[in-house]
Formats: structure tokens, C-alpha cells, sequence
């Protein structure tokens, strides 16, 4: 197995770690009675981001996107950052049958942000400086 698809292998593999952590956190900030102000769901939140924040810097690293790759990753990164900073899941909290839904959305939209921010981050500078050698 070579080099890139072990890469893309663990891209997906962190996505998979991204949603499971966010469905057990945003159930846990459900379940609070202070939801996400709550010691035991900010101290899971907490870890939880640094480790996502830790396997995006070993991917954007790794260096699994390729040349044709890069717009559409740092453009759905881009995407991605604003739908969590934007906070689009808040009228699901409105909705009594869906509050479950707006804390499970809010948390995975968080840790893939925290996943794929570094990556793009990372990714962008070694395209930046692809550029300037050319």
C-alpha cells in the first residue's frame, strides 16, 4: 500500500473519529443541564478539538491532496468553517423534537472544522511555496 492511499485512508478514518466523537459530545451537551457550559461536556469538547486539531496538522503533513485536489479541499474547508461559525444548526435548538439534532450537527460540524483547518492550512502554505519555486 503506498504512501497516498494510507493517507487517504486516514482521512476518512478521521472523518469516521470526527462524527462518532461529535454524535458522543453533542449528546452529552444534551443531556447537561447546562448543555455546552457544562464542566464534563467543555472538558470532552476540549480534548476532543486538540485531538482533531492533531491528526488535521498530520494529514495537512502527510501530504495526501493532491495538485488537482487543492481548490475543492480548501474551498470546502472554507465552507465548512462558515457553516460553524454561522451557526446554521441554531433554529433545530427551537424545535423540541430536533434539539437533539442541533447538538449533534453543531459538535461534528466543529470537530471536522477542527480536523480539516490545520490540513488547510498546512496544505495552503505548501502550495503557496509550490507556487513561488515555479
Amino acid at each position: 500500500m503506498e504512501t497516498e492511499e494510507i493517507a487517504r485512508w486516514a482521512y476518512i478514518a478521521f472523518l469516521v473519529i470526527a462524527i462518532v466523537a461529535g454524535l458522543a459530545v453533542g449528546y452529552m451537551a444534551y443531556a447537561a443541564d447546562t448543555h455546552w457550559a457544562d464542566a464534563g461536556v467543555r472538558d470532552a469538547d476540549g480534548w476532543v478539538t486538540l485531538i482533531m486539531l492533531i491528526l488535521g496538522i498530520i494529514i495537512g503533513i502527510a501530504g495526501s491532496i493532491t495538485t488537482r485536489e487543492i481548490t475543492p479541499f480548501l474551498i470546502a474547508t472554507i465552507a465548512l468553517m462558515v457553516a460553524g461559525i454561522g451557526d446554521v444548526w441554531a433554529p433545530l435548538s427551537r424545535i423540541g423534537a430536533l434539539e437533539l439534532l442541533y447538538y449533534w450537527a453543531t459538535a461534528i460540524t466543529s470537530y471536522i472544522v477542527a480536523f480539516a483547518a490545520p490540513a488547510a492550512v498546512i496544505i495552503a502554505i505548501k502550495s503557496v511555496l509550490a507556487m513561488a519555486r515555479d
